[in-house]
C-alpha cells in the first residue's frame, strides 16, 4: 500500500509538489492563451471535506475480550456516521491500568491476538483506525499508536515522553521512544503474515500521507504536556490531522487545563485536534473523565462528556481541510518558521508515509458518498463544557461506584450512615449513580446498562424490567445503618432516617451500647480496671480508648450487615462496604484505624470537607427530594462518640464533641496544609513562610504553633495511610499512601531541625508579634 522510494518517502511539501507536476504531465506548458474557455471545460477543484471520528471507551485493564467488543462497537458506530477516521484511547487494547502486568509477555501477547480479531471482524475495512496498545519493539517495551486501514498495518507509532508524575508509573512499564537516524521496520507476529499477508511494519515517528493528500500524525496524552510537544512539529511539517489517544484520569478542576492546551495547540498551529479518552474506573483508585473532542484552528466543534455510564460514546464532524491551508497560510510567522525546517532538513525528510490506495476525503456531489448520517461541516464553535467542582464531585464518584458494582458482582452496597456530612455525602453520591443508571436504563431498556442494571438488582435477565424511579433502585443497591450509642444524638438519627427515606435505601437504626460493654467487660475481667471518659474523671488515653472501641465495633457490624443483609431480604449475593473519611481528615490522621473508615471503597476519601458540604448543599437545590442535605451540611461536624454535654451542646450540632475542637485546627486550614504539603511540595519551613503572608491577620508566633501542630498530628498519625480504603482519587493533595502520596510512615514527630528554623524566624520578628496581640 505504501508507495517504495529508493532513500526516504517524499514530504508533504514534497508529495504536493509531485503531485502538481503529474497534473501538469511534467511538461513545460505554453503562455496562457486570452481565449475563455468555457465552464465545462473545467477541472475541478478535488474535495477537502473529510469526517473524522474519536470516542469515549469504558475499558477495562485486562479484559481483552470486553475491550475488543468496546473498539468494535466504536469502529461501527463510526463507520454509521460515514467516518474516514476513527481514534481511540490510550492502550484501549488492553485497558491503560494494567500497571505491573505490562511486565508480562502475556500481556503483550493477548493484544497481537486481540488486534487480529480487530482487523478479522473488519473493523478497519473502509476505516482508518488509530488503536493503542503496547509493542515490545527489539527486546523494549513502548506504549504505541497502531494505525491500520482494510486489514494492513501502516504505522507503529511510539510514545516519546512518559507520565510519570502524581499517579502515573509510565517509566516503569515502558520506554521513551527516541528515534534512530535510519527508518525502522517492526516484525510482525508469525500469524499476521498468514492471516492478513504483511510481514512487518514501519515503526517510529511518521505520520501518514493518503493519496487524496490528507495528512494524519499521532500525540499521545503526555506528549501535549510537554515543552517541545508532538504536535508543534507535526503542523510546520503540514500535518493537518493529528489524533491524541490519552488515558488521562479525573481530578477535581483539572478538566479546563487539560482542554485549554488542545484548544490553544491549535489556535497558534491550525489544524485539526481529535482527542480520544478512557471513561470510567479500569480497575483502580482513578476514574477516567472521556470529554473526547474535536477541534479546528482553535474551534471546538465536537466534546463528548465528561461523565456517564454508557460503555461507548463516539462523536464525529465533517470539516474542510482546506479551512487549516488557509488558516496556516495566513499567519507569516507560521510560514517562516515551517520554511526554515523544510530549508534545515532539505528533501531528506523521512517522517511522511506516502500511501497511495488511502482516499478519505469526499465529494460532497457524489450520490455514492453522500448520507443523511454523515454530520455537517462543523462552522460552530461550541463553548467548553466543563462541570462545576459540585457537579465533578458526586458525577464522577457516583459513576467509579457504578463499575466497581456491576464489574465485581456485588449485589449492591452497605452504608453507616451517621446523618453527618460524610457519610450522608457517600450516601448522596449513590443516590446519584441510581439516577444517572435508571434514566439510562429506562431510555434503552435492551442496551448495556438495563442489563447489567437487572443482573445487579436481580431482576430477571431476559426480562426487560428496568426500575421505575431511582428509588426503586436506590432499595435494591443501597443498604444504610445508623448505628448509635448512648452517646449519639437524635438529631443525627433523625436526620440519617429522613435521608434514608428520601433515597430509597433499606435503612435501619440500630444501637450497638450492648457490644461495647460486652467488650469493656472482658476487659475487666482480664485487667481488673474499667475505663473511663475524661469527663468522668478518666485520662485521656482511656478516653481515646473508650472513644476507639465505639468506632472500630462499628466497622465490624458493617462487615456483618454487608454479608446477612442480602439473606435476611431473601436475596442472594454480598454487599460492598463503603467507607465516608474526607480527605483532610486522612491528612490530619483524625480517624480511628479500623474503624468505619476501613471498608471495601470510599468515593469521597480524596475529597475536602469543605467541596463535600458545597456539593451537599447543590444536590439539595437541584433535588427537592434531598432537602435534608442542606441541613446535614450546615450542621458542625461531630463524632458522637464522647458522652454529651447538655450545657455546651447545640441545636445545630445535637452534640457537645466537635471534630475542630477535637483537631485543634479548621477544615479550612487543612486545606491549606495539603495543598501547600503536597501541591506546592513544602516542608515545614517553606510551608510557615507562605502561610506568614497568606494569614497576615495572625502574629508569626501564631501561625507557628499552627504549622507545628499540623505536622505534628501529621506525622503521628502517618501509619493510618497504610491501611487506608482504597479511595476514588479526586484531589490533587491526597494523603492516599498506595501509589499517589509516597512519604514514610515512621517519623520523628519532634521536626527538631525545621521547628528550631521556625522558631528562628518567629524571634526576628518580636515587635510584629506585639503589635499583633495589642
Amino acid at each position: 500500500m505504501a508507495t517504495s522510494y529508493p532513500s526516504s518517502p517524499p514530504t508533504t511539501r514534497q508529495f504536493h509538489r509531485q503531485a502538481s507536476a503529474a497534473g501538469a504531465g511534467g511538461t513545460k506548458t505554453a503562455a496562457p492563451s486570452s481565449t475563455v474557455v468555457p465552464p465545462s471545460s473545467y477541472t475541478r477543484t478535488p474535495s477537502s471535506l473529510i469526517t473524522l471520528a474519536t470516542c469515549n471507551l469504558n475499558q477495562w485493564a485486562l479484559d481483552f475480550d470486553g475491550n475488543v467488543q468496546r473498539i468494535l462497537t466504536s469502529c461501527q458506530l463510526a463507520k454509521d456516521q460515514n467516518a474516514a477516521y476513527r481514534l481511540g484511547p490510550e492502550l484501549e487494547i488492553c485497558g491503560y491500568g494494567c500497571e505491573d502486568h505490562f511486565l508480562e509477555q502475556d500481556t503483550f501477547d493477548h493484544c497481537w491476538e486481540s488486534l487480529g480479531l480487530l482487523l478479522d471482524e473488519g473493523a478497519s475495512d473502509g476505516l482508518l483506525c488509530d488503536f493503542g496498545m503496547p509493542v515490545l519493539h527489539g527486546g523494549v517495551r513502548y506504549n504505541c499508536r497502531v494505525i491500520c486501514y482494510n486489514r494492513k498495518l501502516l504505522l507503529i507509532r511510539p510514545k516519546t515522553a512518559m507520565a510519570d508524575n502524581g499517579n502515573y508509573r509510565e517509566g516503569r512499564y515502558f520506554t521513551a521512544y527516541s528515534a534512530p537516524s535510519f527508518p525502522e521496520k517492526h516484525l510482525l507476529p508469525r500469524n499476521f503474515a498468514k492471516r492478513f499477508g504483511q510481514r512487518d511494519v514501519p515503526f517510529g515517528l511518521q505520520h501518514i500521507t493518503c493519496a487524496d493528500g490528507t495528512t494524519i500524525g499521532c500525540e499521545s496524552c503526555e506528549e501535549l504536556w510537554t515543552p517541545q510537544a508532538s504536535h508543534i512539529d507535526l503542523a510546520l511539517r503540514g500535518v493537518e490531522i493529528i489524533g491524541n489517544g490519552s488515558g488521562s484520569h479525573h481530578e477535581l478542576r483539572k478538566l479546563s487545563t487539560r482542554m485549554e492546551l488542545m484548544i490553544n495547540a491549535t489556535r497558534k498551529c491550525g489544524g485539526v485536534y481529535l482527542y480520544s479518552n478512557q471513561r470510567g474506573c479500569d480497575g483502580s483508585r482513578m476514574y477516567y473523565d472521556g470529554c473526547a473532542m474535536i477541534v479546528v484552528n482553535g474551534r471546538i466543534v465536537a466534546q463528548a462528556p465528561q461523565f456517564d455510564v454508557q460503555d461507548v460514546h463516539v462523536i464525529t464532524a465533517t470539516v474542510d481541510l482546506d479551512d487549516v491551508r488557509s488558516y496556516r497560510a495566513s499567519q507569516p510567522s507560521f510560514g517562516i518558521q515551517a520554511a526554515r525546517l523544510a530549508t534545515d532538513e532539505g528533501d531528506g525528510d523521512s517522517n511522511g508515509l506516502l500511501y497511495d490506495d488511502i482516499h478519505l476525503v469526499f465529494d460532497p456531489l457524489d450520490v455514492s458518498s453522500s448520507s443523511k448520517n454523515r454530520p455537517k461541516v462543523a462552522e460552530e464553535n461550541l463553548s467548553l463544557q466543563i462541570a462545576s467542582p459540585e457537579e465533578e464531585c458526586c458525577l464522577g464518584p457516583a459513576c467509579w461506584l457504578w463499575d466497581f458494582l456491576r464489574r465485581s458482582g456485588a449485589a449492591g452496597f452497605f452504608l453507616p450512615l451517621s446523618g453527618g456530612a460524610d457519610s450522608s455525602s457517600v450516601a448522596a453520591i449513590v443516590a446519584v449513580m441510581c439516577i444517572l443508571v435508571t434514566k439510562a436504563a429506562r431510555d434503552d431498556p435492551e442496551g448495556n446498562v438495563a442489563q447489567d442494571c437487572r443482573r445487579v438488582c436481580r431482576q430477571d435477565e431476559n426480562s426487560l424490567w428496568v426500575p421505575s424511579t431511582p428509588q426503586e433502585m436506590g432499595n435494591h443497591v443501597l443498604h444504610t445503618t445508623f448505628m448509635g450509642t448512648d452517646n449519639s444524638s437524635e438529631v443525627t438519627k433523625s436526620r440519617a432516617k429522613r435521608l434514608g427515606d428520601a433515597i430509597g435505601s433499606y435503612h435501619l437504626s440500630i444501637k450497638i451500647d450492648l457490644m461495647v460493654s460486652a467488650v469493656l467487660q472482658v476487659f475487666q475481667l482480664a485487667t481488673g480496671h474499667m475505663p473511663r471518659f475524661l469527663s468522668r474523671g478518666g485520662t485521656m488515653s482511656e478516653d481515646l480508648a473508650l472513644q476507639n472501641i465505639q468506632a472500630r465495633l462499628r466497622m465490624v457490624t458493617a462487615y456483618l450487615m454487608a454479608q446477612l443483609l442480602p439473606w435476611v431480604r431473601g436475596r442472594s449475593g454480598f454487599l460492598l462496604v463503603l467507607g465516608s473519611a474526607n480527605v483532610d481528615e486522612g491528612l490530619r490522621g483524625y480517624m480511628t484505624k479500623y474503624d468505619c473508615s476501613s471498608a471495601d471503597l470510599n468515593p469521597i476519601g480524596a475529597i475536602s470537607k469543605g467541596d463535600l458540604k458545597r456539593m451537599l448543599l447543590f444536590l439539595s437545590k437541584k433535588y427537592p427530594d434531598f432537602d435534608v442535605l442542606a441541613e446535614i451540611a450546615n450542621a458542625p461536624p461531630t463524632a458522637e462518640l464522647r458522652p454529651i454535654d447538655a450545657a455546651t451542646a447545640t441545636a445545630e450540632a445535637g452534640h457537645s464533641q466537635t471534630d475542630e475542637d477535637d483537631m485543634g485546627m479548621t477544615y479550612e486550614e487543612l486545606g491549606y496544609f495539603g495543598r501547600l504539603r503536597k501541591i506546592s511540595r513544602c516542608g515545614p519551613v517553606s510551608m510557615f513562610r507562605k502561610l506568614l503572608v497568606t494569614w497576615n491577620h495572625l502574629s508569626p508566633s501564631e501561625v507557628a504553633s499552627k504549622v507545628k501542630r499540623f505536622f505534628y498530628y501529621y506525622s503521628l498519625n502517618r501509619h493510618k495511610m497504610t491501611t487506608i480504603t482504597p479511595a476514588y482519587h479526586a484531589e490533587a493533595y491526597s494523603p492516599d499512601d498506595n501509589r499517589f502520596d509516597l512519604r514514610q510512615f515512621l517519623y520523628n514527630t519532634k521536626w527538631t531541625r525545621q521547628f528550631a528554623v521556625i522558631d528562628d524566624i518567629v524571634s526576628e520578628h518580636p515587635e510584629t508579634d506585639k503589635d499583633k496581640n495589642d
